[in-house]
């Protein structure tokens, strides 16, 4: 029996400690491990009120992951991360389109890893300022609306 990709969203606050692990789990294996980037992931967000977390899950594995922050000018969409075995699949779109239906017509920013800014401007992102660095990473500030 083939597997299904479900997508799955809840506010922090309904995160179970599993599921907020696995989410957890799976940000540190991409950005810390397969990009070779110590930072400090756990940087206190995720657990806001405000927060929405996006996920995708193939059967019980969490492949791929999305964070929607509320800000005073609009939103901010982080943490956007997939399993190497999920690349390429279009789940990057998913979960996206999920996240930008709730934003509606607010202004969305995101620092995008500067080698993905083409990606994110399918989705209506425009760069919103110079290249940075981010922990050796050269990111892109981009804004949608």
């Amino acid at each position: 029996m083939a597997s299904t990709v479900t997508l799955r969203r809840r506010w922090a606050a309904d995160l179970d400690a599993t599921t907020l692990y696995a989410l957890l789990r799976l940000r540190v294996d991409v950005f810390v491990v397969e990009q070779a980037c110590a930072y400090p992931e756990l940087d206190g967000r995720d657990l806001l009120a405000s927060t929405r977390h996006f996920w995708l899950a193939d059967d019980d594995a969490i492949v791929g992951t999305l964070r929607l922050l509320a800000e005073d000018s609009g939103y901010r969409i982080g943490r956007v991360c997939l399993a190497p075995s999920a690349r390429g699949l279009g789940h990057t779109t998913r979960l996206m389109r999920a996240a930008l239906t709730e934003t509606g017509t607010a202004t969305v920013r995101l620092d995008a890893q500067s080698h993905l800014v083409d990606m994110y401007a399918r989705y209506g992102f425009a760069v919103d300022g110079p290249e940075f660095l981010d922990d050796g990473i050269p990111h892109t500030p981009m804004r949608r609306g």
